[in-house]
């Protein structure tokens, strides 16, 4: 089980060559017909699953195609775009949180270091091996240490000619403002949910429709979910929540350690999730909207509904939400699930009375 923060890099090392995504071909296409006055530094902003990364990479290879099409995208079947397709483009730079191992072998990091922006310098001096642009890019630009974005900035202030930088975040919010400023900034198209569904549809998914519900609109994520094996999980956690006043924190806690020590990172993402979505439709059920994420669960969340205060939900979404973001660094998975589990419960805590108030009512009463 892979959490979800390591998936995108993950899978890059599977799949090192992922297919174009339709809902991305109108801005391709705008860019590859301003490729020869491109920015210099691009940044591809935007909630994980929209699928970044592949945008980022298929960018680079129009960028690099040496036979474009009559719309200026990549041709598919030049030595550039075979190089690309490969990972073996001599003009293309991809800085991912990894660590090579003595035997070859490369393992998911947390952070992108310094050292790794100073082989991209290295990298954005030389000259073009195949007589074309350089272009180079950074994915998450978030994992950057404080040390590699500085180290980054310089090159972004000062950048060589013939050079491009795509730097994708799912936090630009987390980058620093002197990179972020410095980029042209790209918010990652998202298709309509019609076509989402229809290629996920075409991806085998059996419920496309709830499964990118879920997903918040992410097709990428929603797919990735659909595949992950953990409905019965997710299903259990979402009953529980039902029942706040059954709740046991130290119950579910064990659920987090209930998996393999090296998943319970992912465990806890998948916790968040759970707790993140149900908490997002419970604040728009107790608003007089409907549930979107969990429509199956709209009975529940009416019930529910009325029971709970409203800045005191939306307090509790926001905490899960920075714990989403700090999800990489959790001291023990479990101490945080209980957490959050404890604080769930007293949202729905009968409220104390103020002081007096019961002999206050009491006098008026027989007075009447």
């Amino acid at each position: 089980m892979v959490s979800e923060s390591e998936a995108d890099v993950a899978e890059a090392a599977a799949e090192p060559w992922p297919d174009a995504l339709p809902w991305q071909r109108n801005l391709r296409l705008s860019f590859a017909a301003g490729r020869d006055r491109a920015h210099h530094a691009w940044l591809v902003a935007g909630p994980r699953g929209l699928g970044k990364r592949t945008l980022a990479l298929h960018l680079a290879r129009d960028l690099l195609c040496e036979s474009p099409t009559a719309d200026a995208l990549a041709c598919g079947n030049c030595d550039g775009c075979r190089y690309v397709a490969a990972g073996t483009h001599p003009d293309l730079r991809l800085i991912e949180p990894w660590r090579i191992e003595p035997d070859g072998t490369r393992v998911a990091v947390q952070e992108i270091g310094i050292d790794a922006i100073r082989d991209l310098t290295g990298f954005t001096q030389i000259t073009s091996h195949r007589r074309g642009v350089r272009v180079a890019i950074v994915a998450p630009a978030e994992r950057l240490t404080v040390e590699a974005a500085n180290a980054l900035l310089k090159t972004l202030e000062e950048p060589p000619a013939g050079t491009i930088l795509v730097l994708v975040s799912h936090l630009p919010g987390r980058l620093l403002a002197t990179v972020a400023s410095r980029c042209l900034r790209i918010p990652a198209p998202r298709p309509s949910p019609a076509e989402a569904i229809a290629w996920l549809a075409g991806q085998g998914i059996a419920t496309p429709d709830l499964a990118l519900a879920y997903a918040g609109g992410a097709p990428l994520a929603a797919l990735r979910i659909a595949a992950d094996g953990q409905s019965g999980e997710r299903a259990h956690w979402f009953d529980a929540l039902a029942r706040p006043e059954r709740l046991e924190a130290i119950a579910m806690g064990a659920r987090i350690d209930a998996a393999d020590k090296p998943d319970r990172k992912a465990r806890l993402e998948l916790v968040l999730d759970a707790l993140a979505a149900w908490t997002e439709d419970l604040a728009r059920v107790a608003g007089g909207g409907a549930p979107r994420r969990l429509p199956g669960r709209a009975d529940a969340l009416g019930a529910l509904a009325p029971r709970v205060a409203g800045v005191d939900l939306c307090r509790y979404h926001r905490s899960i939400v920075h714990q989403r973001a700090h999800v990489a660094r959790p001291l023990n998975p479990r101490l945080v699930a209980e957490s959050l589990v404890d604080a769930y419960r007293e949202l729905f805590a009968p409220q104390p009375r103020p002081s007096g108030a019961a002999g206050s009512r009491g006098t008026g009463a027989g007075g009447g």
